[in-house]
């Protein structure tokens, strides 16, 4: 008998937007960050992006080299615009627990501390608005695990302190304010992930993706967030606290940075006044590709 094993899955992303002006806009500029990474375990297929006034799409990289969209309107006055994308890509099944280098304790904290492994992850160490500590934290590290399983049980602390909901928090909402309302969505769970993590002298950055939630996984329905931490000789593994995972098959990488300002999906400037609403949508669907 044939043993037949899932190796891969095949993904197929669709994000739509509507951007609506109660007086007209007279112009804008527009930047999308929302292309899936390149990378050892992601291979896009094919992209398409389009927009209701059929203007000329340019393609840009930003300063974490990731791909991006740029659109400029220089025409008449419009009430509303629509975008769309659509992804294919392939995602290859890892084994997280394959990349960890297996040192022990003191090894892992020798090499966290020693200047070569600082300098080399600087960027990343550094704290910012959105994730500084604004006083310590019931969760502690414990000295006795190794530091993979103290993310592992910060992963499970976030998820088990804090509530998803929706609308209780926006994008610039600080961890002070996160840590009173015990609530907010993956974007906080995941600064507050990186604060921790940082004070501890492990390099932590933003990522943000999507997440094939048919699994009944937390997230919104734009896009997703999560952590990914350096550890010594193991390299940059995901973590993601809003449900309480270590990022493998079901997160699909776009960008990373410091935090949320770093890689947002959207962002840009409109000339217009009065009311202005957005509305977004993401749809991930998933097929099984088998190898015998």
């Amino acid at each position: 008998m044939v043993k037949i094993e899932f190796m891969s899955l095949e993904y197929t992303i669709k994000y739509s937007a509507k951007n609506s002006y109660e007086n007209g806009a007279t112009s804008a500029l527009w930047q999308f960050m929302i292309i899936p990474e390149i990378n050892d375990s992601q291979e896009v297929l094919s992209d398409r992006f389009t927009n209701s006034h059929y203007i000329p799409i340019e393609n840009s990289i930003n300063g974490y080299g990731f791909k991006t969209y740029r659109i400029r309107y220089r025409k008449s006055s419009f009430e509303e615009i629509e975008f769309h994308a659509e992804f294919q890509l392939i995602k290859q099944v890892e084994n997280v627990f394959e990349k960890l280098a297996g040192l022990s304790i003191e090894e892992e904290s020798t090499k966290l501390n020693s200047l070569e492994f600082k300098a080399d992850n600087d960027v990343f160490l550094r704290q910012t608005e959105l994730t500084s500590l604004p006083k310590e934290t019931t969760f502690q590290f414990d000295q006795n695990l190794s530091l993979f399983q103290n993310l592992q049980n910060l992963n499970k602390w976030i998820f088990d302190e804090f509530t998803f909901k929706a609308n209780v928090t926006s994008v610039d909402t600080n961890l002070e304010d996160i840590l009173k309302l015990k609530q907010g969505v993956c974007q906080d769970f995941t600064h507050l992930f990186i604060a921790i993590a940082k004070s501890r002298g492990i390099p932590s950055r933003y990522v943000s993706g999507y997440l094939h939630q048919g699994n009944g996984y937390f997230g919104d329905s734009q896009m997703h967030a999560w952590a990914e931490c350096c550890l010594p000789e193991s390299g940059w593994i995901g973590f993601d606290p809003t449900n309480n995972l270590i990022a493998a098959e079901n997160h699909i990488k776009v960008a990373h940075g410091k935090d949320y300002t770093d890689c947002p999906p959207l962002k840009g400037i409109v000339f217009s006044s009065g009311k202005n609403e957005t509305e977004y949508s993401v749809q991930v669907s998933a097929q099984q590709q088998q190898q015998q």
